[in-house]
């Protein structure tokens, strides 16, 4: 069987960077979107460029349990001699009238550099899209349930085709990661989670909520949706600068030569997948067989959990419940700090609720193994044997803890828990676990203190909850409306301090305190949150 490549866009459009569109010229063809958008008519066939896309990203979707059994499984057609089979090809005023059916409030050009990208899709890439086209079956209602909750448009659910060719765990050269592709600045400041076992790029269903809230934002700040695609692939900063050298047009066809090379081809891809997605019958193409589970169900874990503990009890193949909770980097689920959410086919769900006590207790010890939690660099932390007569415990950082409360809590030195923890300096994060050695005969004196409020901590070390008055917010009635405000600690950041009020982000302190830097917060700094009240 032919092997199979899959395209990433990032990928591709900087590798067109160089040679794909290098010599577009201004003044040749014409364009469906306005007669005056000129595209070279020699650009060269992209072709080959694609043919020299990331082996490493394009052979990990064919990794997947999904499609390798997709593959291996794939049934014949006799109804096609593939000796005699043509590849359907349309002239030109056939595009432009498909593409003008199709139902969309984004601008669907058509011009040379859009069919080159069709061109790849139903002509070079066939077996790809196929694959591709399986899977919309289980991505696409979810992207359309997402896209519908922020009344974006629905077409905008073939934007992730381009971008990793439905693939989750698609990692472009720029660091560029999961189905939406989202770097690592982006993604934090839409409020994704990434440690070094989780990261939520590479949700299917986080990610899209990110991706559609990132998506608003791009199109108020243009009101065009081809703009704001164009910003989404290489950020609002090289856009607002390609409309300033075109004199201040806002129009995506006639500030094309002003954008970095490698976004030119990502409108036209977006366009030539929209199409694709539409008239593959017309190509003679069929979505492949894939076994991926339609029908899911989320299930809300509260502790430590490993993939093969589910695996092994609900007799499922790990693979798949690695395809389908792709965000887990080492199969480990750790719940006992937050919650995460678990995807399960749907039969298999409430056999886990029926069983889920099995299946926590099913080989913890191996799985759950807490020095092999992490990939982490190792480190001279607990590694110290423990002081004569005392036990080690774990105390979990709550917000308002520092280091001085803890150790009058435990009634241990700073500097003991400096060295037990390998810590340099005062700064300790809310959630981070701290060890302890505590006397043999008070264990459970102490294993208490996680249990117990901050007033009650205070309380057994003889002190008031009044000394903790740094960390809280206060509310005013100033003449500006009334709003809440918080007081920068030492070591605080923006995204620590909006994890403290619900339903506030990073981005909101942002906008709100009229700051452009997050880094940019200092000790002692009022910074508005939200309207008092709200």
């Amino acid at each position: 069987m032919k092997r199979l490549v899959v395209m990433t866009a990032i990928s591709l459009f900087l590798l067109c960077s160089h040679k794909g569109l290098a010599s577009v010229g201004r003044d040749s063809i014409t364009s469906i979107h306005a007669a005056d958008s000129v595209i070279d008519e020699s650009i060269p066939e992209i072709t080959d460029a694609v043919e020299l896309i990331f082996e490493s990203n394009l052979d990990s979707l064919l990794n997947l349990w999904y499609v390798k059994n997709a593959a291996r499984n794939r049934p014949e057609r006799p109804f096609i001699d593939s000796s005699t089979f043509i590849i359907p090809q349309f002239p030109d005023s056939v595009y432009i009238e498909r593409l003008s059916k199709i139902p969309s409030v984004i601008d669907l050009s058509f011009n040379r550099v859009v069919k080159n990208y069709i061109d790849v899709y139903t002509k070079n890439r066939r077996e790809q899209v196929e694959m591709m086209l399986g899977l919309t079956e289980y991505y696409f209602p979810m992207f359309e349930e997402v896209l519908d909750f922020y009344d974006l448009p629905l077409e905008l659910r073939y934007l992730p085709v381009v971008e990793s060719a439905l693939n989750p765990r698609a990692v472009s050269r720029a660091g560029a990661t999961g189905i939406w592709q989202f770097m690592f600045g982006t993604a934090r400041m839409y409020n994704l989670t990434m440690n070094s076992l989780v990261d939520e790029r590479r949700d299917p269903y986080a990610s899209t909520h990110a991706a559609a809230r990132y998506l608003k934002d791009l199109h108020k700040m243009y009101n065009d949706w081809t703009l704001a695609l164009a910003a989404y692939n290489c950020g609002p900063g090289n856009v607002n600068r390609a409309i300033r050298r075109a004199g201040g047009v806002r129009d995506y066809w006639k500030i094309y030569y002003f954008l970095p090379r490698e976004t030119r081809g990502y409108v036209p891809a977006f366009v030539a997948a929209t199409y694709a997605m539409h008239y593959f019958e017309e190509h003679a193409m069929f979505p492949a067989e894939i076994e991926m589970p339609l029908y899911t169900d989320t299930i809300t874990i509260n502790r430590d959990l490993h993939l093969k503990q589910v695996a092994e009890v609900l007799d499922i193949p790990v693979k798949m419940l690695r395809d389908i909770n792709p965000q887990y980097r080492s199969d480990i689920i750790p719940a006992s700090g937050r919650p995460y959410s678990l995807r399960l086919p749907i039969a298999s769900a409430s056999r886990f609720i029926d069983s889920q006590d099995s299946i926590f207790a099913h080989r913890a010890d191996h799985y759950l193994n807490r020095e092999n939690l992490t990939a982490s660099p190792v480190s001279s932390r607990g590694t110290h044997s423990p002081p004569a007569g005392r036990t080690r415990i774990n105390y979990t950082i709550k917000s308002g803890d520092n280091l001085g409360f803890i150790a009058e809590w435990f009634n241990v030195r700073v500097s003991d828990l400096r060295s037990w923890n390998n810590i340099r300096g005062n700064i300790i994060r809310a959630g981070q676990n701290l060890i302890v050695y505590v006397p043999n005969n008070q264990t459970d004196y102490y294993n208490e203190v996680n249990n117990l409020s901050f007033s009650q901590k205070q309380a057994r070390a003889g002190r008031t909850a009044e000394v903790n008055k740094p960390a809280v917010a206060v509310s005013t009635t100033s003449t500006d409306g009334g709003f809440l405000y918080y007081t920068v600690r030492q070591g605080d950041t923006l995204w620590d301090i909006a994890r403290q009020f619900p339903g506030i982000s990073d981005r909101d302190i942002l906008s709100l305190n009229s700051l452009s830097n997050a880094s940019r917060i200092y000790p002692g700094q009022q910074l508005k949150i939200k309207p008092a009240g709200q």
